[in-house]
């Protein structure tokens, strides 16, 4: 999703990246180089692209946000300003020569001023000349140049390269921080707490939104949970007819069990009065009467099946004979109460 995020929107994803970016912006403190490291979807590419727009900005708000509107920011959102770099992974790696590159460019004085921002995406995909290249670079910083590297794997990295650099933690997403994101930017409300409770991460989450196999999976789950309350016959024919033609892959089986742990969770926080922390919201009705038809107790030993399953699944139990398993652990007390 490339939509440009304002300070405010990002401000809540990353409140506490963005405290000390602030006060550094406005003690005129700017470091020569940072660190962005966090998982994938959390906001470093964008947050990397907002400071630079805030160093460049001609008409900053409250002295340390960037307008979004002048010549500078518009020109940086769109990817052609002419003191702004962008160094990328060629292939598999980031090569020396595109380092060398980069240090040529920043030999020359400033096309509009002095100051020049150079940004590295998957940093610790450097090869190790790449890297010595980089680590001379920052040895003898110009004081205005900023660089901005880019890490889900910082342990990758040259120690003496982080040793130069201001480290950024960059925190997971918090489900309700996920659902804000995902539904402002134009994610069915009813679909976003599902997406959230599977995954951290924003880019996952909007691939997801849009994924026919995970439509599907959660129509094959779904069907599997209403057969599970009928007849252990019924139940291995859907197995056999549905999900194993559908979850195939193991990290697919894995999803799938998680879309059904998460249908077991919903009917405990119906059954707890917790109706607003339901993420199959599209099924709340079905779900409320099902919630009458079983106990607490039931439900926590059907979730620790599955907990169960999850686990074996990982130390590579063969899936089919894990799945039949399961659905007649799920199935024991049969009358489902």
């Amino acid at each position: 999703m490339n939509l440009v995020k304002t300070w405010d929107q990002l401000e809540e994803l990353q409140p506490a990246v963005l405290k000390m970016l602030k006060n550094s912006l406005l003690k005129e403190r700017v470091a020569h180089a940072y660190l962005l490291e966090g998982i994938r979807g959390t906001g470093k590419k964008e947050i990397a692209l907002l400071i630079t727009k805030a160093l460049f900005c001609e008409s900053l708000i409250e002295g340390f946000k960037p307008c979004e509107a002048c010549h500078n920011c518009r020109r940086i959102n769109s990817g052609n300003h002419p003191d702004v770099h962008k160094v990328e992974p060629d292939g598999l790696s980031i090569k020396k020569q595109q380092i060398q590159d980069l240090q040529e460019e920043f030999s020359k004085k400033g096309v509009e001023s002095s100051r020049k921002v150079y940004m590295i995406s998957d940093a610790d995909k450097m090869s190790v000349s790449a890297a010595n290249s980089l680590l001379k670079f920052l040895e003898e910083p110009n004081s205005q140049t900023t660089a901005f590297l880019l890490s889900e794997q910082p342990q990758q990295l040259l120690p003496t390269i982080l040793s130069r650099c201001q480290i950024l933690s960059f925190k997971p997403l918090s489900p309700l921080a996920m659902i804000n994101q995902l539904t402002e930017n134009g994610v069915n409300p009813m679909k976003a707490p599902l997406l959230a409770q599977l995954t951290n991460n924003l880019d996952e989450a909007y691939e997801l939104n849009v994924d026919d196999w995970f439509a599907q999976a959660q129509k094959i789950v779904l069907k599997l949970y209403e057969v599970l309350r009928k007849n252990p016959l019924e139940a291995m024919v859907t197995l056999q007819g549905d999900w194993f033609s559908h979850f195939k892959e193991k990290e697919q089986i894995n999803r799938g069990l998680d879309l059904l742990l998460l249908i077991f969770k919903d009917l405990l926080y119906i059954q707890l009065d917790k109706q607003e922390q339901i993420v199959f919201k599209a099924e709340s009705d079905r779900l409320r009467r099902y919630a009458l038809e079983t106990s607490g107790r039931r439900l926590s030993d059907q979730m620790s099946a599955i907990l169960e399953a999850k686990r074996k699944l990982a130390a590579n139990m063969n899936p089919q004979l894990m799945m039949e398993e399961l659905v007649l652990k799920l199935q024991e007390g049969s009358s489902f109460v």
